[in-house]
């Protein structure tokens, strides 16, 4: 194994072996040793890269993730990290201090469900019930936690050339939501006694804690780590200044951490108000293009040519958009189990056999219909795509006629 020590290239070959040797139902005691001298020496980075590299020779997520699972499993324990010494309020501290209190939710709950556990099988689960949503309400708050990760550190990583560890981890975050939600829903059961919530506990609390619990610590041992090591001052200015979009889960930020400040730094693009873009059908200034961008009843967001988001509007989005995600490539913003109808969307585009998709959900209570549009040139040239999303609610209840004009009250307009 000496020859690993000064070796990185050796290094991450190794642990991909270990790893695929794992997922092939290999006693992890019997790779312990072997795995405990690699990652003595290896950094988040290389754990980093052996992901990516694990990804890039055609392994699907999903299995990766399964792979990095037993990994975490066998590594928790050795693997060797530097301590997040950066000022309270830092994304960094942030995201640790938000995992304090995540352990803590999900501690609390696990003594709920001991106690519901504890009483007889057709009792009333009572106080510990009680106990048992709160603990779940205050641990929903952690969508706020990954989708800060995902629009954001992720976006950053990516610039960087680094991908798979954003990857497998968004895979996890969604397998986490889904467990959450199921989890919320079986809680919402009237008269449910406590055999029925044991149950329960055994089925779905378990495998949704010990989910989340995992990621707080691979968030620590190896995504701050490789964060700390490759982003820069502005960039880790750049989280913290787009990162209150996104709320916070469960605690505030610390006040101490100011982004640097160099000179001209600005996230707008200082442009003439007053020269004019013309259009065949006629012009329009800048400030008067952005007000008609920000008045329309649609989000809209463009994709180039190259797979890169090059635009998004403002005003009352549907989904929310970070200017973290403009010139990321699109495949990149969107959770792994997706990707591939993303890519099938493009691909198609690009081609000509098709210049529309659409697709209706329903979403807290609104009725969503987001359509996609091939953007081509004179010549039939493939430009990029654009997306076009509109809250079809307040419209698809509409009946009659209305011919007099009649103005809405403010209540009625937000209800659009």
């Amino acid at each position: 194994m000496s020859e690993l020590i000064n070796n990185r290239a050796k290094r991450i070959q190794a642990l991909k072996e270990i790893i695929q040797r794992l997922h092939r139902g290999e006693d992890p005691e019997r790779v312990r040793q072997q795995l405990t001298e690699i990652v003595k020496q290896a950094d988040a980075g290389e754990i980093a890269a052996m992901e990516q590299e694990i990804i890039a020779s055609g392994v699907p997520v999903e299995e990766v993730k399964s792979m990095c699972d037993l990994h975490a499993q066998v590594v928790q324990d050795i693997l060797t990290t530097k301590p997040t010494d950066v000022a309270p309020g830092h994304p960094a501290d942030t995201l640790k201090r938000e995992n304090e209190a995540i352990r803590e939710a999900c501690r609390r709950m696990r003594d709920a469900i001991e106690a519901i556990r504890a009483l007889p099988e057709d009792a009333e689960p009572g106080e510990p019930l009680t106990r048992w949503r709160q603990a779940l309400n205050d641990l929903m708050d952690v969508d706020k936690h990954y989708r800060r990760k995902e629009d954001l550190f992720f976006s950053m990583l990516e610039r960087h050339g680094i991908s798979g560890p954003s990857k497998v981890m968004w895979a996890v975050h969604d397998e986490a939501r889904k467990r959450l939600k199921a989890l919320d829903e079986a809680l919402q059961a009237p008269g449910t006694a406590a055999g029925e919530l044991a149950v329960v506990a055994d089925t779905i609390a378990d495998e949704a804690l010990t989910i989340v619990e995992n990621m707080t610590s691979k968030e620590e041992d190896i995504l701050l780590p490789m964060m700390l090591q490759t982003l820069t001052e502005d960039e880790w200015g750049e989280i913290w200044t787009q990162s209150p979009r996104y709320g916070w889960c469960l605690v505030e930020p610390g006040d101490e951490y100011r982004p640097p400040q160099p000179e001209h730094r600005d996230d707008t693009v200082e442009l003439p108000t007053d020269r004019a873009v013309v259009f065949p059908t006629g012009q329009l200034d800048f400030t008067q293009l952005k007000g008609m961008f920000n008045a329309l009843p649609v989000d809209l967001t463009f994709v180039d040519a190259d797979d890169r988001v090059r635009f998004f509007s403002e005003g009352d989005r549907i989904f929310d958009r970070s200017k973290a995600i403009l010139g990321r490539k699109v495949q990149h913003c969107h959770p792994p189990k997706s990707v591939h109808i993303v890519e099938q969307i493009v691909a198609d585009f690009r081609s000509g056999r098709q210049s529309v998709a659409e697709f209706w959900i329903e979403l807290q209570g609104k009725f969503v219909h987001i359509r996609y549009f091939a953007v081509r040139d004179e010549a039939e040239t493939y430009l990029g795509t654009l997306e076009v999303t509109q809250d079809l609610t307040r419209l698809r209840q509409l009946q009659g006629e209305r011919r007099l004009l009649q103005y809405d009250t403010p209540e009625e307009e937000t209800a659009r």
